[in-house]
């Protein structure tokens, strides 16, 4: 191990979640916060903290040279970069390593490729990776565009090559109407990502969303399983569990072998997570992207493998070869994770920050809460709504289930307007006991029962 100083940039619970994991390791700590997060509890229990600039994310945690000089500055061997921010940017992860520092990731090259999704769908079908029907690269013009959608035919969805996070995506039914919202697609990837870039992709109907979680050490590679995101809000994750209850063993099998193979083909480093549409009629799965950093939803995979991501992925950036064969890691039982946002679900969920006032976490086996909040902790509003996650695990899905609502119904957050309540709808559902859902089911859901959500 070659990391004896960490700095941790990010914020919020998954900067709390690293520096715990660091701390294990016999690792100081050090939290970069901006004007905002003085009294964060990232910074309260880091080692050190160092301030880098305003509280709007661009003057902080989305300027380069502040973080690099206030890592230069405190002498840390690495940065890690968690989620969000400058997790996938290839240019941050370059700087880290050219001011002489580790970045606790894949190497900047390899976000590159993965980053660019037209270029990640190229190395995937390089790779024998089934991908989702549409244009090989990037679309140029409209008589292209025509051209692959003769092929695949309506609907489709335009893309941005830069994309991520659920943004950049239109769906289409006819040409007039893909016309019509290229342009304005181009307009705003440029706008959001700097790359105007786009490529076209089937509509997969009642697709549900699997990904599976992989480790690599830049030679080697294995997954921990799979995980189910359909339920998503505007194409945003809100809970996700592992296993995916409906997947045949077969498919899971050809599904997880196909994310170690593409991870091997690309030299992967660290955590990483391979997605795909997963077609229920057919049986079929298709892959759509590959995220190269540490996900929200990580925890789920960690509770049915027993193992610790964050603390592994930052035991190979420190030099180590992975410690586990594929035959070492074993799924049991059934996780859950639900996303605790500052928002009002009664209110089209609006943003809610403010001051917590009581705070109880819910407790007993099999129930874990990864958060950054603390009771007088005032919540920032430049930043992410996410205030933390509730993960259960128990013997199976239905138990599991069961001890979430337990878990929900414990937890109370005093103070600020919370997505608990729609959890505690969704878990006494009787579709999702049943696991009946697709991608744009929670949408539908949402419009019929906003009544439980107050």
């Amino acid at each position: 191990m070659t990391i004896r100083r960490l700095i941790i940039a990010n914020r919020g619970e998954i900067a709390v979640r690293i520096i715990r994991a660091a701390q294990e390791l016999g690792i100081h700590t050090i939290q970069v916060y901006s004007d905002a997060d003085a009294n964060s509890l990232a910074v309260k229990i880091a080692d050190e903290s160092i301030n880098i600039g305003g509280a709007q994310a661009s003057k902080s945690y989305l300027n380069v040279s502040a973080i690099i000089e206030a890592a230069t500055n405190t002498k840390a061997d690495a940065v890690h970069p968690g989620y969000g921010f400058f997790s996938e940017n290839a240019d941050f992860a370059d700087a880290v390593v050219a001011a002489g520092m580790i970045f606790v990731g894949p190497s900047g090259d390899t976000i590159r490729m993965m980053g660019d999704k037209v270029s990640a769908r190229q190395v995937a079908a390089k790779a024998g990776v089934p991908t989702v029907p549409g244009s090989n690269g990037r679309i140029q013009d409209i008589e292209e565009a025509r051209a692959v959608v003769d092929k695949t035919g309506f609907p489709v969805m335009i893309k941005a090559a830069a994309g991520g996070g659920g943004r950049g995506i239109r769906i289409v039914g006819n040409m007039t109407e893909f016309e019509h919202q290229a342009p304005q697609a181009k307009a705003e990837a440029e706008a959001a990502f700097g790359d105007g870039g786009l490529y076209i992709e089937k509509v997969i109907d009642a697709a549900r969303h699997v990904e599976v979680q992989v480790l690599g050490d830049g030679i080697n590679a294995v997954h921990c399983y799979e995980r189910e995101c359909s339920l998503q809000r505007r194409r945003q994750k809100v809970w996700e569990e592992a296993p995916a209850a409906m997947l045949p063993e077969n498919v899971r099998t050809e599904l997880c072998r196909a994310a170690v193979s593409l991870a091997v083909s690309v030299n992967y480093k660290g955590a990483g997570t391979v997605e795909f549409l997963y077609d229920d009629k057919t049986q079929d799965f298709h892959f759509i992207e590959m995220n190269t950093r540490i996900q929200v939803e990580h925890p789920v995979s960690e509770l049915i493998c027993g193992i610790d991501l964050v603390r592994e992925m930052i035991r190979i950036a420190g030099g180590e070869p992975l410690r586990y064969t594929q035959k070492d890691i074993v799924a049991r039982g059934h996780a859950i994770e639900v996303r605790i946002n500052a928002e009002d679900p009664a209110m089209d969920f609006m943003p809610f920050p403010g001051v917590v006032g009581e705070l109880t976490a819910p407790g007993g086996p099999g129930v874990r809460f990864d958060t950054m909040l603390y009771a007088g902790y005032a919540i920032p509003p430049f930043y992410d709504s996410l205030l933390g996650k509730l993960i259960v695990w128990d013997e199976d899905r239905n138990a599991a289930i069961n001890r979430l609502q337990r878990a929900l119904h414990e937890l109370k957050i005093e103070g600020v307007k919370t997505t608990k309540p729609l959890f505690i709808a969704l878990a006494a559902d009787e579709e999702i006991r049943h696991a009946k859902f697709d991608t744009r089911w929670l949408e539908g859901w949402l419009e019929k029962n906003k009544a439980k959500l107050a």
